[in-house]
C-alpha cells in the first residue's frame, strides 16, 4: 500500500535575496563600559580572534555580531530584537552590571509574561531580548531582528525598494500597532521598517551588513542611479539611500554594507560561549553555548 506523502509548505523556507543579517556596527567611547554591557550583561561573546585589541569589538550573538569600534557615540533609530536561551539569567547578569553602569543611559525591564527583556545601553540603543520558543526555535542564541522607526507613509515604498531593488522578500503589515515593512534578511532574521508619528532623529552613520546571493543585481541597480556610497573590494559594496523606486523620492537613509556569498567571512563560524559557566561552578564541557537547538520533528 501506498504511504500517503506528508504535505510541507515549501514557501515558508524561501529566504529572498538577502541570506543573512551578519552585523550590526555602532560606535562607542568607552570599550571598558561595552564590555560590562555587551559580554558581562548581555551574555555574549568577544570573538577570540577579530578585533582583540582596544580599538574595537566584535561581540557574537549566535552567528551574527555587534562591530562596536572606539570612536564616538551611534545610536540606531530603533530597536535590536535578540533572542536569548534563558532570560531569567539574562535578568540576574543585568542586575549585576547596574552599579559598574550607573550614571550611564543603561536600563532595562523584565517582561516575564510577554517573554522578553527591555534594554537600554549605556548610550541609548535599545535592545528587545525575547526568549528562545517555538516561534524562534530551532534558533536559541541570536540576532533575530532590527527595527527601524521610519516617516509616516513609507512602509509600502521601503517594501518596494527591497522588494525591486535588493530583490529581497517583502512584505508590508503590521509590527507594535502600526504600519511596517517587513523585510527577509536570512532564516529567521527581518529588517522592519515601523512607521512613527514621531520625526526620526538624523542619521549618525551607523550600518548594517547583509549577504546576498545575487550580488551584481542590485548593484547594477544602485550604480545606474549613482547611489553606490563605497566601492570597498571585490566581495563587497555599500549604499546608503532607500528610495521609492516608483517615484525616486528618498524615503530613509540607512548604511548597508553588502557583501557576496563568496566573500571570505561568508559562512564563518562564531565562537558563543555559556556565560553562566563560572570557574566556582565549573562543568566540562559546557564552556560552549550552543546558538542552534537541535531539529525535531524530522
Amino acid at each position: 500500500m501506498a504511504v500517503k506523502a506528508k504535505k510541507y509548505d515549501r514557501t515558508m523556507e524561501d529566504l529572498g535575496n538577502i541570506v543573512g543579517l551578519e552585523h550590526v556596527n555602532v560606535v562607542v567611547p568607552d570599550q571598558q563600559l561595552a564590555i560590562a554591557f555587551y559580554i558581562t550583561g548581555l551574555g555574549l561573546t568577544r570573538d577570540p580572534y577579530m578585533m582583540a585589541g582596544t580599538g574595537n569589538m566584535w561581540a557574537n550573538v549566535g552567528q551574527s555580531q555587534f562591530h562596536l569600534p572606539t570612536r564616538g557615540t551611534q545610536v540606531l533609530r530603533g530597536v535590536i530584537g535578540l533572542v536569548m536561551p534563558d532570560i531569567d539569567k539574562l535578568a540576574s547578569r543585568l542586575k549585576s552590571v547596574r552599579e559598574e553602569l550607573a550614571g550611564t543611559k543603561f536600563k532595562f525591564s523584565v517582561r516575564k509574561k510577554a517573554g522578553y527583556v527591555d534594554v537600554t545601553c549605556p548610550w541609548g540603543n535599545r535592545f528587545r531580548c525575547h526568549a528562545a520558543d517555538a516561534d524562534t526555535a530551532p534558533i536559541q542564541l541570536g540576532m533575530s531582528y532590527v527595527q527601524f522607526d521610519v516617516p509616516k507613509g513609507t512602509a509600502d515604498g521601503i517594501a518596494r525598494f527591497y522588494t525591486e531593488i535588493m530583490e529581497a522578500s517583502a512584505t508590508v503589515g503590521r509590527w507594535e500597532n502600526a504600519k511596517a515593512a517587513r523585510v527577509g534578511a536570512g532564516h529567521k532574521q527581518e529588517l522592519i521598517f515601523r512607521e512613527s508619528s514621531s520625526k526620526p532623529p538624523e542619521f549618525d552613520g551607523h550600518h548594517l551588513q547583509i549577504y546576498i546571493a545575487n550580488f551584481s543585481g542590485p548593484y547594477h541597480k544602485l550604480l545606474e542611479r549613482g547611489l553606490i556610497a563605497q566601492e570597498n573590494n571585490q566581495h563587497q559594496y555599500r549604499f546608503i539611500d532607500i528610495f521609492d523606486p516608483d517615484t525616486g523620492k528618498l524615503l530613509y537613509k540607512l548604511d548597508h554594507e553588502v557583501r557576496a556569498m563568496t566573500h571570505p567571512m561568508y559562512g564563518r563560524i562564531k565562537v558563543n560561549r555559556n556565560p553562566d559557566q563560572t570557574n566556582a561552578h565549573f562543568a566540562q564541557g559546557h564552556e560552549s553555548e550552543p546558538w542552534l537547538a537541535s531539529a525535531t520533528g524530522s
